[in-house]
């Protein structure tokens, strides 16, 4: 497979994917989704791999989330149903991945991570909702997930002002696993894909087929979608147009509510 802005290798039964767009601190555009959906595509094909282990580039950034420069310029948004990182929206999924958050999660870039089944972050990461800031919200999959996985009111904050949360306090909250030195990361991150990949790949696959349906029955798939359709309704508003020339000419927006 020919991969422009993510590379992969294999360690046995383990899949090692990075998303390898360091210059831009990982940020995601539509090109980049496509070709992070064919991998995990393969991934689940491949009878030979049983876990993979996700990452960002560089030492700054695990995923900023949407490359709003790509936006601003025109580019093409269309991503794969899959969603963002082609990933999001893959809840049918029946193979464990590990997010090693190696520096700041944004955005999409937490969506991407709370998609993942085990979260070990860096002690220098950082998560954050940002996108009511830039007219977006969080529409893959970060207002479900999240206010499942932490209390809701602590949900609601988050991505209601955009706050930035630490990794300790993510540890705290409930949506990251373990908070390891940062030079240590990948080693925790190889440790914990391994320990997964010597149990029985049948019985992985069975508890999340279980975890999988629990999902089904309180309808995330459908709230996915839905949250596809109000984001389009959003990309016709004004706001929506404000926030992104406001980020890319790097000032404060003039919101207009409507």
């Amino acid at each position: 497979m020919d991969l422009e802005f993510t590379t992969t290798r294999r360690e046995g039964n383990i899949l090692v994917v990075t998303m390898n767009r360091p210059d831009v601190y990982n940020a995601v555009h539509a090109p980049m989704h496509h070709e992070m959906s064919r991998i995990w595509d393969a991934f689940e094909a491949d009878p030979e791999l049983w876990v993979a282990v996700l990452t960002g580039a560089g030492d700054k950034a695990f995923c900023a989330g949407n490359d709003l420069k790509y936006t601003a310029r025109g580019g093409n948004m269309k991503g794969p149903d899959t969603g963002f990182s082609g990933l999001s929206s893959r809840i049918d999924r029946l193979k464990p991945i590990v997010a090693a958050v190696n520096g700041f999660a944004m955005g999409g870039g937490v969506e991407t991570a709370l998609a993942c089944d085990v979260i070990i972050a860096s002690e220098k990461a950082r998560f954050a909702l940002p996108e009511v800031k830039v007219g977006f919200f969080a529409a893959a999959g970060g207002i479900q997930r999240l206010s499942r996985e932490i209390p809701r009111k602590q949900a609601v904050e988050m991505f209601l002002t955009g706050r930035q949360v630490g990794a300790d306090e993510g540890a705290r909250m409930g949506f990251v696993n373990e908070v390891v030195a940062h030079e240590s990361l990948m080693e925790r991150a190889m440790e914990v894909a391994g320990e997964i990949a010597a149990v029985s790949p049948s019985s992985i696959r069975a508890s999340l087929r279980v975890l999988r349906a629990m999902d089904d029955m309180d309808n995330l798939q459908t709230s996915l979608r839905y949250s596809r359709q109000v984001m389009s309704d959003l990309r016709e508003t004004e706001d929506f147009r404000e926030g992104v020339t406001a980020f890319v000419e790097k000032r404060k927006p003039n919101w207009v509510n409507r």
